[in-house]
Parts: C-alpha cells; sequence; structure tokens
C-alpha cells in the first residue's frame, strides 16, 4: 500500500502478555470472547494509509501490506498510546465532585475540564485520578487484514464520514461537480462544527481534486 491509499481493515487488538482483548472489528470473535456489546457496529474500518487515522504502528504496517493479506504484529507504547507519566495521576479535592453532584467511586471514570480519568482511590477529602490512557505504558498485540481497497472518490467520501460518524453508506449521498461536493445525510445527525471542520480538512487533504464541501440539511414533511 502507498500514503494516500484509502483501505478498509479488520483487527483484533489484545494487551501482550494477558491476551486481553480490547478493541475488534469482528463480531462472531467478540461473542466468542465474551466481549460481545450489541450496541457496538461489528465491521471493517476505513483508513487512510499515512493520515495518522489511527495508531502509528498499524499506519506504518499497512504500507508494508496488500490487498487481501493478514498480518501479526507488537506494537510498542511509543507506537501506540504513550508510556505512563506519573504526572498524569492528579489529586483532585472530592468537594470538586460534591460541587456536581458527582458520585465518585474507585475503579469509575470522571471528567475533569473534559478530560477523562479513572478514579483510583478516595482517601481524606481527596479523589486521586489517573489521567493517563488506559493502555498507556501497554505492548500490544494486533491481527490485522486489508479488506479492500476504496477507490471511488465518493466511496472515500462516504468512508470518511462513516470513520467520524458511524454512518452507513446508504446514509451519506454525494454529488461532485466541478471539484465541489455537496454532502447529503439522510438520517438526521448533529454534526458539531468541529467534526465538520475535521472531515472538511481529511477530505480536503487526501481525496483528489476537491476544492470545496458543502454540507446539505433536508427537511421532509
Amino acid at each position: 500500500m502507498q500514503t494516500g491509499d484509502f483501505v478498509y481493515i479488520d483487527y483484533i487488538g489484545r494487551i501482550k502478555g494477558s491476551g486481553e482483548i480490547f478493541d475488534l472489528t469482528k463480531e462472531e470473535i467478540a461473542k466468542k470472547d465474551g466481549t460481545f456489546n450489541s450496541n457496538v457496529k461489528y465491521k471493517p474500518i476505513p483508513v487512510i494509509i499515512g493520515a495518522n487515522l489511527f495508531l502509528k504502528g498499524i499506519d506504518e504496517t499497512l504500507k508494508e501490506m496488500k490487498i487481501g493479506e493478514k498480518k501479526s504484529i507488537e506494537i510498542s507504547p511509543k507506537d501506540s498510546f504513550g508510556e505512563r507519566k506519573t504526572e498524569l495521576v492528579k489529586l483532585i479535592p472530592l468537594s470538586f465532585f460534591k460541587e456536581k453532584s458527582k458520585d465518585v467511586n474507585p475503579g469509575v471514570y470522571v471528567k475533569v475540564n473534559e478530560i477523562p480519568g479513572k478514579v483510583v482511590s478516595v482517601d481524606g477529602g481527596r479523589v486521586k485520578i489517573d489521567f493517563n490512557h488506559p493502555l498507556a505504558g501497554k505492548n500490544l498485540e494486533y491481527e490485522i487484514e486489508v479488506k479492500e481497497e476504496i477507490k471511488t472518490p465518493e466511496e472515500k467520501i462516504k468512508a470518511i464520514f462513516n470513520f467520524y460518524t458511524g454512518t452507513e453508506k446508504e446514509d451519506v449521498e454525494v454529488e461532485i461537480k466541478e471539484k465541489k461536493v455537496e454532502v447529503l445525510l439522510k438520517k438526521k445527525i448533529e454534526l458539531p462544527v468541529a467534526i465538520k471542520e475535521r472531515i472538511s480538512s481529511i477530505l480536503l487533504k487526501w481525496v483528489k481534486d476537491l476544492e470545496t464541501i458543502k454540507f446539505v440539511d433536508m427537511y421532509a414533511k
């Protein structure tokens, strides 16, 4: 594969040593492993080679693979979720959470200034929270399969909408005229401006010959 190629991939992510599955795209494996979640859509995800939409270690591996190829790899913390940092474990006054009418107990996840963290302990009126990513400092193992290449501009646009919004292909209508794109979401979804800007920047950079993107809202009686 080359930088800029759009592909769909399947993968299974495990923590090295324990073998615990923390992420995957295959429903049958999730059911067999006992991690199946009915709220999750298990299916191949779109990736742009070289766009850093996924882990660095996987992005680099995909450059060496072909359509239909499978590969098992190990990824170190520096190429995944980083090393653990002691400075990201902080003590927060318990009063901060009481003011917001939030109960905190060890093991639960909370947000402080919109930053998620895991409660480690509650003692002496202070709450110890670990703001490190749950997989920080861990070596990971991935089984990757490149399922298919995404070739047409229309399919590439739909794939990126799927990546950021979870929409299905049939929910996205794309019209391209003279380097201008109009995108209509048939299923009503409220997209924050930040997400629209992110999608637009990705498409304008990686889909050839696009110059403008228009998001269209449609309302019917």
